[in-house]
């Protein structure tokens, strides 16, 4: 075999120097974009802590919320119970009074002729009693003392009745 010649030397160094900046280059741009993973996974993981610690603070948010609305619920259910408490005795209020308000109601719709029967009582009362008479002697005009269908037993029996003065009690 003969030696390589100069020109296949130079060529096969030119080619060797090459692929030696070639891998060099592949070794940058390796080195490059494994850093660029690095970052991209290192800000990946500073972003997922980061949504980790504001989805925790979110569940904390709404257990509190959750706590307070729960409290809240059993102050309106005590509030609702005492208010139906308050509405049972009530009722029972009403049903006691109703009574006595349809009594009330009955003599405010008598009031009108009771007013004019006591301002007749008022009136007789007045005038006072008659002047005693001699029962032989009727008034002019008058009944006689004994009347057509008198049996004369009412007369005995109503003999002891004292004379009828007109007064109230009111």
């Amino acid at each position: 075999m003969s030696a390589p010649q100069p020109l296949q030397i130079r060529e096969a160094n030119a080619h060797l120097a090459a692929v030696h900046r070639r891998a060099a280059e592949l070794e940058a741009r390796l080195d490059a974009a494994e850093r660029t993973v690095r970052a991209q996974a290192e800000r990946l993981a500073r972003h997922d802590q980061q949504l980790r610690a504001a989805l925790d603070e979110l569940g904390r948010a709404k257990d509190c919320e959750i706590a307070a609305l729960q409290e809240q619920l059993l102050t309106s259910e005590a509030t609702v119970h005492s208010l139906q408490a308050a509405v049972r005795q009530r009722d029972e209020l009403i049903g006691q009074l109703q009574p006595r308000a349809e009594l009330l109601q009955d003599i405010c719709r008598r009031r009108p002729p009771l007013a004019g029967l006591l301002a007749a009582l008022a009136e007789a009362e007045r005038l006072g009693p008659l002047p005693t008479r001699d029962p032989g002697h009727p008034l002019p005009g008058g009944p006689s003392p004994r009347l057509a269908n008198s049996t004369g037993e009412e007369q005995d029996r109503d003999h002891h009745l004292q004379p009828a003065v007109f007064g109230t009690t009111v």
